[in-house]
């Protein structure tokens, strides 16, 4: 007699509406691909050969000490939610510093956790968002961001973290795209930077002492984005990323006497998007954003020519850290065979070591699929790219597609390692499109400004032209097409998923933006300018009536073809009333709508239960609506 199926229960922090009993034979043919591990590094030791990293054991990333390479995982925190960036203290590492939220509010809190007794103490007044923590060399001084003033300016705040008491207020700013970089050698000034845009930034000093800020970088007229920046040894100048008279951001050194910066990548055209100096200030290394692949790189700060870089694989490659104590370069690194993990490079030696090797969940990995660069004409001859997995070779005739839409929407997606979504490779028979749509970053600053305000629904056009793209290809099934996405992603997905109902077989949109003007409205206070200048200022008349025209909220009707929804309740930059208004509305069409709310989720799960059942549903949702 065969056995009586069973069905998994959602947990009471979920609110599960429109979706069908999940089976757990479900539940057990996906559960080795929910059952991955990732690590990255967080810090070196100041004096000795360990690492500071991230990784998830329970049900979120935690800290953990790495003692030497490949060495056990001492776990140091254990909270129910994600423990976020930590640094050692830079002389002695007697302790560290990290941050966390409660429930993914980005509310973010400073603790000190003391190395030898792991005594956790609160840094920070405990309501406020506190971010963009900075120590000094001495390590007496720790610098931060703090919104406790107002509730939506960044000032700028110092301590002693072995004394909280000594808390205060140095700088008061004005809007919520400020943050400190690094202390200069004597800790008595420190290169701040000033957000507007992902095109527009400028670097200014500030004097810790009295309060007093200095322009580094002078307005005049020509939009320049400066991402990075580090005090050279003698104090006089900055090494900075710059894209000052280029498309592409360079690395570059800035003195701070007033004259003129010099650029010195030139020859790479493409974004530098990220640079460390040595702890001696004789190199630095960066990070080349080719095409979407990182490659990894090192120059001579004294000749100001390239070293020969590490052969690594094609991956994504961040979080730069140098190590004091043995003059090592550490990096986080996947690729699609192979989950973010912990690495270090020695440049007199030019060995590679992996420090971490993260669990797949039993599974075989060194034969997944590469991604394919493509390439497609949009409706205005503009090329836009993206990147491709195809299934294994056993699965013929063509294939279902999920096109994947970034967020940002100045984001990038680039190749890596898909946990999860390797079971629509592997399992399902699936291809997966990431596409890279105007408004992209890593393509030049006119690329990434080509969506900016009225210009929004070009990019919308864009997977119009993806669409085009796909039903030329003979492996690829036009018929079977899922758009899929999150936060501004998913925004694309709503707004794609009214333009194109004929041409999708469903949607998933995730933390998506319903309409930009309720969503302007009623994201926090923090983030409200920063956000106007890439979608436009709703208060102007005209742009809330176009904003308003383009709004998926106000073209549900058109959506036709089944939804799934997924909503953090406790998201700071996407409110739940975008997700709730869409869902309601969508519903009087009569069309099938899958809703998802976690409890204690923000912008996107971070808790692993709450990851998993997401998943279960989605390839439930895929067996429903785009394997017919």
């Amino acid at each position: 007699m065969p056995q009586e199926e069973t069905f998994l229960t959602p947990a009471d922090n979920l609110v599960a509406e429109g979706i069908p009993p999940i089976p757990m034979s479900l539940v057990e043919q996906v559960g080795r691909y929910t059952d991955f591990r990732a690590a990255s590094l967080l810090d070196f030791h100041p004096t000795l050969r360990e690492m500071l990293i991230s990784t998830r054991f329970a049900s979120s990333a935690q800290l953990h000490l790495v003692k030497m390479p490949g060495g056990a995982r001492t776990q140091l925190t254990f909270y129910p939610d994600a423990v976020g960036g930590a640094r050692f203290e830079p002389t002695q590492a007697q302790y560290l510093v990290f941050s966390k939220d409660v429930g993914g509010s980005e509310f973010s809190q400073l603790y000190r956790m003391d190395m030898a007794s792991r005594d956790v103490t609160l840094l920070t007044d405990g309501t406020s968002r506190n971010t963009s923590a900075r120590f000094s060399r001495c390590g007496t001084k720790l610098i931060y961001c703090s919104t406790r003033r107002t509730g939506a300016d960044g000032d700028l705040w110092m301590m002693d973290p072995l004394q909280p008491e000594t808390d205060r207020l140095v700088c008061e700013l004005k809007g919520g795209g400020w943050f400190p970089l690094d202390f200069n050698a004597d800790g008595d000034h420190v290169v701040v930077c000033e957000y507007v845009s992902v095109n527009e930034s400028y670097l200014w000093l500030l004097s810790v002492q009295s309060g007093d800020l200095r322009l580094l970088t002078p307005k005049t007229g020509e939009q320049v984005a400066y991402d990075y920046a580090e005090f050279a040894p003698d104090g006089r100048g900055l090494w900075v990323t710059s894209d000052r008279g280029s498309e592409f951001s360079h690395l570059a050194y800035l003195p701070l006497d007033g004259s003129s910066e010099t650029t010195l990548t030139t020859h790479i055209p493409w974004d530098i998007s990220e640079a460390a100096l040595s702890p001696h200030g004789d190199m630095i290394a960066f990070i080349a954003n080719e095409d979407g692949i990182s490659k990894l790189r090192l120059l001579d700060t004294g000749n100001c020519l390239e070293l020969n870089p590490p052969t690594l694989p094609v991956g994504d490659i961040f979080g730069l850290k140098w190590s004091k104590s043995t003059g090592e370069l550490g990096f986080t690194m996947a690729t699609a065979s192979s989950p973010y993990d912990a690495f270090s490079y020695c440049p007199a030696s030019g060995e590679v070591t992996r420090w971490t090797e993260s669990e797949t969940g039993g599974l075989v990995t060194s034969e997944y699929s590469d991604a394919e660069l493509v390439r497609w004409q949009s409706f205005d001859s503009l090329t836009i790219s993206g990147f491709l997995y195809r299934p294994p070779v056993r699965f013929t005739g063509p294939r279902p597609v999920v096109v994947d839409i970034h967020g940002g929407p100045e984001g990038q997606s680039t190749p890596g390692f898909l946990a999860r979504k390797n079971y629509l490779l592997n399992e399902l028979g699936v291809c997966i499109l990431f596409p890279n749509v105007r408004g992209s970053t890593g393509y030049g600053k006119t690329f990434v400004a080509r969506d900016n305000g009225l210009k929004r629904p070009d990019s919308y056009r864009d997977i119009g032209a993806l669409l085009d793209w796909i039903q030329e290809q003979p492996d690829l099934d036009a018929d079977r097409v899922m758009l899929t996405g999150g936060s501004y992603g998913g925004h694309m997905t709503l707004a794609c998923a009214t333009l194109y109902a004929d041409r999708i077989a469903c949607a998933l949109a995730e933390v998506g933006m319903s309409n930009l003007v309720t969503f302007l409205e009623n994201t926090q206070e923090y983030r409200r300018d920063l956000r106007r200048a890439e979608y436009g200022d709703e208060r102007d008349p005209e742009m809330r009536a176009f904003l308003e025209i383009i709004a998926p909220l106000n073209l549900a009707h058109l959506i036709t073809k089944p939804l799934f929804v997924v909503q953090g309740a406790n998201d700071p930059r996407v409110p739940l009333s975008e997700a709730e208004q869409m869902v309601r509305t969508v519903r009087k069409n009569g069309t099938p709508v899958w809703y998802l709310m976690a409890k204690d989720e923000g912008h996107g799960f971070a808790k692993k239960p709450n990851q998993d059942f997401r998943f279960y549903a989605t390839v439930l949702f895929m067996r429903e609506f785009l394997m017919r």
